[in-house]
């Protein structure tokens, strides 16, 4: 039997140094560390700061960590095998539809029409990127908002560097609920708290920022005087999917059933449908302020004669229905999946799972971050190669080839056009994904998060902070879930034992502090390399993500900070603490 690799919090202990628990989060972060010189200060093309930061990890998982070198190339292999499949694949097949639209005119139309809502590009950016993309981000996820909406709104005309970081600021709140709930799943996996009562919790904050988010994306590009002119519309579209996300993350509590993970696919919907009919009834003044940065789309018009009839409208349209059907349609076999094996004609499963030899079951975390004593880390390639979002896209992409009778040549651009895009960032993901599993598995992640836990009173604004840094190490609010969850759930015992969140019972202080991972971590979407090489590719920015991090970073760690400070509130002041949902202490 092969030797269990066992994780230390502290690998410099056995040195005889003081110190050394500070030294070790230190060269905990040291990859990282990095990786973000290598992308902003020596501006490297991001496939080599990927790699950049992975050798370093390497470096310090055999040295300092002790991993055995074929266990930190089989993590490597782990992490970029689930940055191509199916990451890579999602953003592919979503620059391949958009792509075919624009080869066969048919996004002239998806231009004009969206200009028949609204000619304000304020609005036809908070309509796209926000209401649109919280569909996206409920059916897909996996940086299927951001591709598509980018590449959507440079076609629109917007700027593309704006049209990334407009993209990147929309897509956090809608996260927690991302691909049907599957982050929240993901946390209920690892906590033991039930996935319905996380719901609530979440439900009882991210609607707060659901609200404003629309107002802070447009505050990058226009001035404060033309942002207050459209508040009321503003209010609409953050409002109406603030309120659905409350009602159908809490809808159990009222008799409605769990409906929480259809939040982000409801509320992308009824916010685009409110704010479409809103915008009938009220027009938006007119810009009275140059914008602040890069130039704005004029207002959608058709170069040539207007087509007659609905038909022609709406087929150009009908790759994006057909991708929406499709992704909603793998969503609920997905949730199928979950329960038993899907097997098609012949015997085919419809999924791939490959245990990567000894890496698999072959590590253990350090005995303060096991829920169980004997617990071990898994460690499977697993493809699911039918419910995968980028599958549904590609789906959809042929079947829109037929209905928008897309010629053999058309199609063979786009297909050659997309491949152009994808060159750097493939190996990017691979790379940036590789690196944040090589960190899970040495256990440098655990060191960092078991850093933030020695912060006592402040613990609960930390917890928020926590999950933000786990969304930045490993690309998704699932992975951040399944990375600190269980040490969230530990230290909520813990602290509450010592007298702390006393306001709270040992049930809601865990249920809080768990939340807070995904809630917090939401907002370090818009940061982690993974996202950000998504927006470069779809908005034909590569070698930009640099500047694109330097912009989006301070938005990203403000907001985290205020899901901080919510979070300390609700452990601490008793006013907010009844929106803590309560569990008997035995929970999970």
């Amino acid at each position: 039997m092969d030797a269990l690799f066992v994780q230390r919090l502290d690998p410099l202990a056995g040195l005889g140094w003081t110190g050394t628990a500070a030294l070790s989060t230190f060269a905990a972060a040291l990859p990282v560390l990095v990786l973000l010189y290598c992308l902003v200060f020596a501006r490297m093309r991001a496939p080599l700061a990927g790699l950049a930061g992975t050798v370093a990890a390497l470096v310090l998982a055999v040295l300092v960590w002790g991993m055995p070198l074929d266990l930190g190339l089989l993590a490597f292999a782990q992490g970029a095998l689930f940055g191509l499949m199916p990451i890579g694949l999602t953003v592919f097949a979503g620059l391949l539809l958009y792509n075919l639209t624009v080869e066969t005119g048919a996004f002239e139309l998806v231009r004009a029409s969206v200009g028949r809502v609204s000619s304000d590009p304020r609005l036809q950016a908070v309509l796209v990127s926000f209401c649109f993309g919280a569909f996206l981000e409920g059916a897909a996820g996996f940086g299927a908002p951001v591709a598509i909406c980018g590449a959507i709104l440079v076609g629109l005309g917007f700027p593309p560097i704006e049209a990334a970081v407009l993209c990147l600021i929309a897509n956090t709140s809608p996260v927690a609920y991302g691909s049907l709930g599957v982050p929240l799943v993901t946390l209920h996996s690892v906590t033991g708290i039930d996935t319905p009562t996380l719901s609530v919790m979440a439900g009882h904050q991210l609607p707060f920022f659901s609200v404003f988010v629309p107002a802070v994306m447009l505050a990058r590009v226009c001035t404060f005087r033309d942002l207050m002119a459209i508040w009321p519309a503003l209010l609409v579209a953050g409002g109406s999917f603030g309120a659905f996300q409350y009602f159908f993350a809490t809808a159990h509590l009222h008799g409605f059933g769990e409906l929480y993970p259809l939040t982000d696919i409801g509320g992308g919907i009824f916010s685009l449908g409110v704010t479409g009919v809103f915008l009938r009834f009220w027009t938006p003044p007119v810009m009275r302020d140059p914008p602040r940065r890069g130039a704005w789309n004029q207002p959608g018009g058709l170069k040539g004669e207007e087509p007659r009839g609905a038909w022609p409208w709406v087929r150009a349209w009908m790759p994006f229905l057909l991708m929406s059907v499709f992704l909603m349609g793998a969503g609920y076999l997905r949730q199928v999946e979950e329960k038993k094996p899907i097997e098609l004609a012949g015997g085919i499963p419809s999924r791939i799972q490959v245990p990567l030899g000894k890496l698999h079951l072959g590590v253990q975390r350090d005995e303060k971050m096991r829920s169980k004593p004997d617990e071990r880390e898994k460690a499977v390639f697993d493809f699911r190669w039918l419910t995968a979002s980028g599958t549904s896209v590609l789906a959809a992409f042929a079947l829109s080839a037929l209905v928008l009778g897309a010629t053999p040549s058309q199609v063979g651009r786009s297909i050659r056009v997309t491949a152009v895009q994808m060159t750097e960032p493939l190996p990017t993901i691979a790379f940036m994904l590789g690196l944040a599993a090589v960190t899970k598995y040495a256990g440098m992640d655990a060191t960092l998060g078991h850093a933030f836990a020695q912060t006592g009173f402040l613990y609960p604004f930390f917890a928020a902070m926590l999950g933000w840094l786990g969304v930045f190490l490993t690309g998704s609010d699932s992975g951040s879930n399944a990375l600190f969850g269980s040490l969230q759930k530990l230290t909520a015992l813990e602290l509450h034992s010592q007298g702390y969140m006393s306001g709270l019972d040992a049930g809601q202080a865990q249920v809080l502090v768990c939340a807070s991972n995904s809630t917090g971590g939401v907002m370090g979407k818009m940061i982690d390399a993974q996202s950000i090489v998504v927006a470069t590719a779809a908005t034909n920015q590569l070698g930009q993500e640099a500047r694109i991090f330097r912009i989006v970073v301070v938005y990203s760690v403000a907001l985290a900070a205020l899901v901080g400070a919510l979070v300390m509130l609700q452990a601490y002041v008793p006013f907010f603490s009844v929106l803590v949902p309560h569990v008997p202490e035995s929970v999970g």
